[in-house]
């Protein structure tokens, strides 16, 4: 299982600005086997920048280079739009990609909104992605709303039971046998090995395995009804579906995020 690009992203770029982990680390961890991302400029500018950043490199680079120290998730979906960082512009952007990453520097009004713009092309056997990072300008910060690693973990509990119990009803491995891998991933429960940095919390890593396997399930769980179910069960379980996966992207985001979070005495 993995996370999305931003997760990655927002984990790893925060681990360079905090000097945590190298540059070349992060970029081949977000990168993956995608092609080289790009970065663009919307409206937008980083203070004491000289060049304008055109890839994940200079990004990171750049954002360090004018004092930010770390990097914000959102994963906004229509119905669900928490975290979405503002104006209008930006969060239609975000809305359409599901997620984006927030950057801000201490002392500085402006924030900035990286929505990533991804095409796909080639086969399931070979697979590839370009990749555009477009920079935006965000609203000003406002109150916190992720909950707390500690919160969403206790969450998860309950809505890993629930996407569970809505796969094991599907029967999905009987009726569909292209879909053993993914089961047999799903029951592993483990992240791929370079999804979040060293140095990640225990606790942040068992709730971003989670949130992860939890979204796996009901990505799973919503590809088709199955056999022998009624309208009335599929419209049931399809809502208490889209909750689950509201728990654990909120989740994620707080696992993601963990470093906004006050140290403990």
């Amino acid at each position: 299982m993995d996370l999305p690009r931003s997760a990655r992203l927002a984990a790893w770029g925060t681990g360079v600005l905090s000097a945590s982990v190298p540059l070349e680390a992060a970029v081949a961890a977000v990168v993956r086997d995608d092609e080289p991302h790009t970065v663009r400029f919307e409206d937008a500018a980083l203070p004491r920048v000289a060049a304008e950043p055109d890839d994940v490199p200079s990004l990171l680079a750049g954002l360090g280079g004018c004092g930010a120290t770390g990097l914000l998730l959102a994963l906004p979906v229509p119905g669900d739009p928490r975290g979405l960082p503002g104006p209008a512009a930006v969060n239609v952007a975000a809305l359409e990609a599901g997620e984006c990453v927030v950057a801000e520097v201490a002392g500085h009004p402006e924030r900035w909104a990286l929505v990533p713009a991804v095409t796909e092309f080639g086969s399931a056997w070979e697979p590839g992605a370009f990749v555009t990072w477009t920079v935006r300008t965000a609203a000003p910060r406002r109150a916190p709303e992720s909950s707390s690693v500690a919160e969403s973990e206790r969450e998860l509990r309950v809505a890993l039971q629930t996407a569970t119990q809505a796969l094991a009803s599907l029967d999905v491995a009987r009726w569909r046998e292209e879909a053993a891998d993914r089961i047999a991933a799903v029951r592993d429960g483990a992240l791929v090995r370079d999804a979040v940095p060293p140095g990640t919390s225990p606790r942040a890593l068992r709730v971003l395995q989670t949130a992860a396997r939890v979204l796996a399930i009901v990505d799973l769980a919503t590809e088709d009804d199955g056999a022998a179910i009624t309208s009335l069960e599929a419209t049931s379980r399809a809502a208490a579906l889209r909750e689950v996966a509201a728990v654990a992207r909120r989740a994620l985001v707080a696992a993601v995020n963990a470093h906004t979070e006050p140290a403990r005495p």
